[in-house]
C-alpha cells in the first residue's frame, strides 16, 4: 500500500478496523443473563484477519 494514503481510503480502513473489534464485554450478560460466560468475539458482526481475508480499500 502506498506511504501516503487518502483520506477517503483511510476512512475505510479505520471503518473496516472497528468492525472486526470484539464486541464489549457487557454483550454477555445482556443477551445470555447474568450466569453464562461466552466470548465477546461471538456478537462481532463482520469478522475478519489481516491475514485470511483481504479489503478491497
Amino acid at each position: 500500500m502506498a506511504r501516503y494514503k487518502h483520506p477517503s481510503r483511510k476512512k475505510r480502513l479505520i471503518k473496516k478496523g472497528r468492525q472486526t473489534r470484539w464486541a464489549p464485554f457487557w454483550t454477555v450478560p445482556k443477551i445470555y443473563g447474568p450466569g453464562r460466560k461466552v466470548h465477546p468475539g461471538r456478537h462481532t458482526e463482520v469478522k475478519r484477519s489481516w491475514r485470511r481475508t483481504k479489503i478491497q480499500a
